[in-house]
């Protein structure tokens, strides 16, 4: 790292280190002088100073976001990565307030500091610019996420659930590596403005091709996307309901950002304006685009049609990522300015409304004891305001307008057709986009019809904590205003 200015990377990597410190400071007040006192006042110490160490950092961040800033090839902090970041961090303190009064583990110190050294990993991965960089971060969120979904220890179905998606990420971290490799070994570097530059005046090889489809496999697994999916579905019904809304909300955000990134290198950055089109690139960047659309047609069609048979809402809402990962797919796939900062609009907005979704079954699941369809009957009745915030994240995941879930989807979908690099293509795949989205409006209804139509089992009210539901009115209220005010967000990740 000749040349490397330390006091950038120091002012860089600030809010990354803020979360170590708050993380040591977690372990020694939960472990050293917390430790005689109950679980809940535990559980909230940890939680809340882990909120504290997320709004420092975003405090940090807000300050320096205008500012473009790098080290060497490895980390940049853009505008664009500063608004991952503060997203990261905002969906990161809202998982820890809804996990207040979770009583999965007998150690809440560790489990907040593991998300936070998680969160850490996200936001590395959001700024990460070199491929030996962007592997680093993702093992370290990587890491996290498996030993976070075996937290509850007493639950087999987290066992399971962690040991398929330590299994197959494993097998994803593999082909990734050996797709960077051959990158590396093609083109003699390791950053991805280095690797873009020997692409475009560089021949295509097969060795390339092999290449891209490796890293698009690895890639794949952490979006969870068509034909790399397997772990989602058992993993986010086994895992507690705060590390399963960790993973399909901050993991999604900080995973979309480092596709957008390396689609850039791989592929070539354009723009519609540039008059770039399909028939004018190079045959390794068509490869690319192929792949990615192939995984986004995949995720759609398969994501949303298994999620009309299930009977589990964890498992539901998995299959429900998987297409939404399909349509953020095709955004990258489109790969202009505009297209990446609607996929970041996308993944921002579609996370906070996952981690709203997941603060609702965790509720339900803890008085029933169950995240079936039946569960969920007549909680309208038993708790009005928790029906109410369910009713909006699912219609927003839905894209019914004026909610924010409709504005993500117009504004991908729009500069999908904008963009003359695919071609013919995004008009026949944003046309299946829109059916999937009819066809998904069913299956939230099928949640929506047991909360609003069914008579509950028991008319007792639900039992939830103050700070829960707080929290839940909130993100549900965020939904509601960045939908009637779109401009609000757009305008600031800059959308095109």
């Amino acid at each position: 790292m000749n040349g490397v200015n330390y006091w950038n990377l120091f002012a860089i990597t600030l809010p990354e280190s803020l979360l170590e410190v708050i993380s040591l400071v977690v372990l020694i007040v939960d472990l050293g002088l917390l430790r005689k006192s109950s679980h809940a006042t535990r559980m909230a110490v940890a939680a809340v100073l882990g909120v504290v160490g997320c709004a420092a950092s975003i405090w940090w961040l807000s300050g320096h976001a205008g500012s473009e800033a790098a080290v060497g090839d490895f980390l940049v902090a853009t505008p664009l990565v500063a608004a991952a970041q503060i997203g990261i961090l905002i969906l990161t303190g809202l998982v820890l307030l809804l996990s207040i009064k979770a009583e999965f583990s007998r150690n809440p110190g560790e489990f907040v500091a593991i998300v936070l050294l998680g969160t850490t990993g996200m936001m590395l991965v959001a700024a990460a610019r070199d491929l030996l960089m962007i592997f680093v971060a993702l093992e370290l969120l990587s890491l996290s996420l498996y030993v976070l979904t075996a937290f509850a220890k007493n639950s087999a179905q987290s066992a399971e659930a962690a040991l398929k998606y330590y299994l197959f990420g494993g097998m994803s971290a593999a082909l990734m590596l050996f797709g960077f490799s051959y990158l590396y070994g093609l083109t003699g570097t390791t950053s991805l403005p280095g690797i873009a530059q020997m692409l475009a005046t560089g021949a295509t090889s097969p060795l390339l091709i092999v290449a891209l489809v490796l890293v698009a496999a690895g890639l794949g697994f952490k979006v969870a996307a068509v034909p790399f999916h397997l772990w989602a579905p058992d993993t986010y019904q086994g895992a507690p309901a705060p590390v399963t809304a960790l993973i399909a909300s901050g993991s999604k955000v900080a995973s979309f950002a480092v596709l957008v990134a390396l689609t850039t290198a791989l592929a070539g950055a354009s723009s519609s304006a540039s008059g770039t089109s399909a028939s004018s690139m190079s045959a390794s960047s068509m490869s690319w685009i192929v792949l990615l659309l192939w995984m986004a047609a995949g995720s759609i069609v398969l994501g949303n049609l298994a999620a009309l048979v299930q009977t589990s809402v964890r498992r539901l809402l998995a299959y429900s990522a998987i297409a939404h990962a399909g349509y953020m797919l095709l955004g990258i796939a489109a790969h202009t300015p505009q297209s990446g900062a609607a996929v970041l609009y996308y993944a921002l907005t579609y996370a906070l409304t996952t981690v709203g979704a997941f603060g609702v079954i965790a509720v339900v699941e803890r008085a029933t004891g169950s995240d079936r369809l039946d569960a969920f009957a007549g909680l309208s009745r038993r708790s009005p305001l928790l029906a109410g915030t369910m009713l909006i994240f699912l219609l927003s995941l839905a894209g019914i307008p004026p909610l924010v879930g409709f504005w993500a989807k117009f504004n991908l979908f729009a500069s999908v057709l904008r963009a003359g690099t695919i071609g013919v293509w995004g008009l026949g795949l944003v046309a299946v986009a829109l059916a999937a989205s009819a066809v998904s409006l069913y299956y939230y209804l099928q949640v929506l019809k047991r909360i609003y139509v069914i008579k509950p089992v028991q008319a007792e009210p639900l039992a939830i904590s103050f700070v829960e539901l707080t929290t839940l009115i909130l993100i549900a209220l965020a939904v509601i205003a960045l939908g009637v005010l779109p401009g609000a967000l757009s305008g600031w990740i800059q959308l095109g």
